[in-house]
């Protein structure tokens, strides 16, 4: 009785393997014919073995020839200050909606909530007027201003309740200045939803569209997402072009997500276990 218990354990577990298996090879196969594709000069979807040429050709004239180096860099500036701009902002309301005897704090933190209901398509032309009314357009702050929101505060105040506040009471004793509270002990015991935060933020802002698209007339502030839809003309696409582009874009959210991957998934877990 028990090796047959023992078999049908070990066919279930053989059979849980090639599901799993099967499941990231479909996961994982787009991510190889985009890579796939860079390599190839291809005017169609339909890729061809022998017409992959393994060098750097493509990447060269997205990065060089086509001027993306710029555009590049602008996107990295963008990227680093949301995720900074983001992370304070966020991390600096959820310490007062959480640790401050603020009047009316819990009507105006579900104001907030009620935000996160609203498509960004609602707030797209008015945010543009504002921007155009105060001479942001085609400037940094346009790009990255609007990407903090009450996401990450609802987020970072989860993480900010677990704050012993007899810690703040004792530094306030100790006469410890306000920000000194906030820098020194909140911030560092909520670290795990910062990181977590900052990999959203950098993800939303590295892959935005919409918004750049509007807020930007001029080539020269240009994000990379923006400068590669214009890859594609009216008669000709060269899709070689685009994956090596596309592969460009997607190497850097990737590269930050291993190098912060524990720190994330430390952060996922605790919100789930707040949850």
């Amino acid at each position: 009785m028990g090796e047959k218990k023992k078999k049908r354990i070990s066919i279930m577990s053989w059979i849980g393997m090639f599901l799993v298996s099967a499941f990231a090879i479909l996961c994982v196969s787009p991510l190889i014919y985009m890579i796939l594709m860079s390599f190839t000069q291809a005017d169609t979807l339909y890729i061809r073995m022998e017409d992959i040429r393994f060098n750097l050709q493509n990447y060269g004239i997205v990065l060089f020839k086509r001027s993306y180096d710029k555009v590049l860099l602008n996107s990295i500036i963008v990227v680093v200050l949301s995720c900074l701009w983001n992370g304070l902002v966020s991390t600096m309301a959820a310490y007062g909606f959480e640790k401050k005897p603020v009047p009316g704090k819990e009507l105006l933190f579900k104001i907030f909530l009620v935000t996160l209901m609203i498509p960004g398509q609602v707030t797209l032309i008015p945010l543009f007027l504002i921007m155009r009314q105060i001479g942001w357009l085609n400037t940094y702050a346009a790009l990255f201003i609007p990407m903090a929101g009450a996401f990450g505060i609802f987020m970072i105040r989860s993480f900010m309740s677990s704050v012993p506040d007899v810690l703040l009471e004792a530094a306030q004793i100790d006469g410890c200045s306000e920000f000194y509270m906030f820098w020194r002990i909140a911030v560092p015991l909520v670290r795990p939803a910062v990181v977590s935060l900052t990999i959203f933020t950098f993800v939303s802002a590295w892959n935005a569209f919409i918004w750049p698209l509007v807020s930007t007339t001029k080539s020269e502030m240009y994000t990379l997402i923006v400068a590669l839809s214009l890859l594609t003309t009216q008669h000709d696409t060269n899709y070689g072009l685009m994956m090596a582009g596309a592969t460009i874009s997607f190497l850097f959210p990737f590269c930050l997500y291993i190098f912060l991957q524990r720190q994330f998934v430390e952060g996922i877990a605790l919100g789930g276990v707040k949850g």
